[in-house]
């Protein structure tokens, strides 16, 4: 079974989703045997490397007050505790073009799914920034990759084609809000949803598979 999951580091609710996957991928064990890709998707593609403030940019896109903005963090911060993700304090939010540029070449070299949760517990449990150069190249290293090489990536182009390729083919096919997990290029599951309502829908599939 393919999973693919199209997904932002800089998004909160990717953070919980992949942890609910985690958990639910867990549960299922052996039965179903899962690859499982990371596909790019930028929630803040305008932002310059400087960022924003995050409170300050969450009220301006999307018009919450201050209360609706602590609600909406304490319910993602609930919701995270409950699958085994820490939020932490996120006080910017950055550009993460180069984030998704060294998740591509991760994907190549066998280590994208460990440099993905490495890059959602920098930002979202430690506040760390996953747009600078010297942060990647730390978890890349940190996950068993080439820092030398991440170096050199980040400081050329290199990938930034095939990430904006892989942007364009998810928006072409309709996917405008993440975390969405596509499986088997035919089955969308979207949103943070619980561990049990991920277990519930792939082993559905494989079912129906397994049946045809």
């Amino acid at each position: 079974m393919k999973i693919e999951f199209v997904s932002d580091v800089a998004c909160p609710w990717c953070a919980v989703g992949l942890a609910s996957l985690e958990r639910a991928l867990e549960r299922i064990g052996s039965d179903i045997p899962v690859e499982l890709r990371f596909e790019p998707f930028e929630l803040n593609p305008t932002l310059g490397p400087e960022g924003s403030d995050a409170a300050e940019y969450l009220r301006a896109k999307y018009g919450l007050s201050a209360e609706q903005l602590a609600r909406n963090r304490e319910n993602i911060r609930q919701r995270g505790a409950a699958v085994g993700f820490e939020f932490g304090e996120r006080a910017h939010v950055w550009n993460t073009f180069d984030a998704h540029r060294l998740l591509y070449w991760a994907g190549l070299e066998g280590h994208q799914r460990e440099l993905k949760h490495a890059l959602l517990e920098a930002y979202h449990g430690q506040g760390r920034n996953p747009g600078a150069n010297d942060v990647l190249v730390e978890l890349a290293g940190r996950v068993g990759l080439d820092p030398k090489r991440a170096a050199a990536i980040l400081a050329s182009d290199e990938y930034a084609a095939e990430v904006r390729a892989r942007e364009a083919h998810w928006q072409q096919l309709g996917v405008h809000a993440v975390p969405s997990v596509i499986v088997d290029d035919r089955h969308l599951i979207q949103g943070g949803q619980p561990p049990e309502v991920f277990e519930q829908a792939l082993r559905r599939i494989a079912a129906e598979q397994a049946a045809a």
